[in-house]
């Protein structure tokens, strides 16, 4: 009795399946052992729910704004249910997902009513949008932040010791000190302002004449400091002295004195007291 026996090439024309330390392996290892939390690193590479739903419609390439229900519930539910016998508790988030999936895939499937006027149907998809949008956002300003240089993984810190002889101290500044600086600025700039002299016209003519009307209203006798103001400025006292000058050269007044270190008094001589 003959025996079929099937040709078979021979194992080294067979092409691996695996290469270990660069040796190639021709077939898996019967005993191979596969733990039943192995399947929890699939759900660990997610970080919840809308990371998963994220990842399935980026990799099938579709719209967010317009995702297409059934197909993307079917595969979140293959997702899930091979999580759910080994890890109910990590998988207890993302079956909370799944009933809001079949949800809206259900609402979906209903009639919709007809729209009133000026008003817009919502899309029973709109939260999900929303919270994917949002949840890409974050993730995507994450990313940003992670890229930033960070202390202990892209530099390290060095501290140097400083003796304090050497270091430079500078004291903090007093809110005093600082009132006696700009106090020194606006004194310097007052002294620094510029002060514009313009030529005044005065008339030493013109104060003899107010120094006349003044003795002959005091009946001629008047002491002399009563006959200047004060009030009027250097300029128009020294003109005033002037003109009281001028009227004791003309003789027509004159300036008497009791006695020593006595006050002095103006009088008109006796032809402009009798005028």
């Amino acid at each position: 009795m003959s025996e079929i026996v099937a040709d078979t090439p021979p194992a080294d024309d067979l092409a691996p399946v695996a290469r270990i330390y660069g040796q190639p392996m021709a077939q898996m290892p019967l005993d191979l052992y596969i733990p039943p939390d192995a399947l929890a690193v699939m759900l660990d590479a997610f970080e919840g729910p809308l990371d998963l739903l994220l990842y399935l419609i980026r990799k099938a390439n579709v719209n967010v704004l317009d995702i297409p229900m059934a197909p993307l519930t079917i595969q979140y539910l293959e997702y899930v249910e091979a999580m759910r016998a080994s890890n109910l508790e990590l998988a207890a988030d993302y079956l909370v997902m799944a009933a809001m999936l079949i949800e809206i895939k259900s609402r979906m499937l209903l009639p919709r009513p007809k729209p009133g006027d000026g008003e817009e149907v919502e899309d029973p998809r709109a939260e999900l949008v929303r919270r994917l949008i949002e949840y890409e956002q974050m993730k995507l300003a994450a990313y940003g932040l992670n890229a930033l240089p960070q202390a202990e993984r892209d530099f390290h810190w060095v501290e140097t010791w400083v003796e304090r002889t050497v270091a430079r101290r500078l004291p903090e500044v007093s809110v005093e000190d600082l009132c006696a600086a700009w106090r020194t600025i606006l004194r310097q700039a007052r002294l620094s302002t510029s002060h514009r002299v313009q030529r005044e016209e005065l008339s030493v003519r013109e104060h003899m004449g107010i120094i006349l009307r003044r003795l002959r209203e005091s009946g001629g006798f008047v002491e002399f400091m009563s006959l200047f103001d004060v009030s009027d400025g250097p300029s128009l006292l020294v003109v005033h002295f002037l003109a009281m000058l001028e009227l004791a050269r003309e003789q027509l007044l004159e300036l008497t004195q009791a006695d020593t270190f006595a006050p002095i008094y103006v009088r008109l001589t006796d032809g402009r007291a009798d005028a």
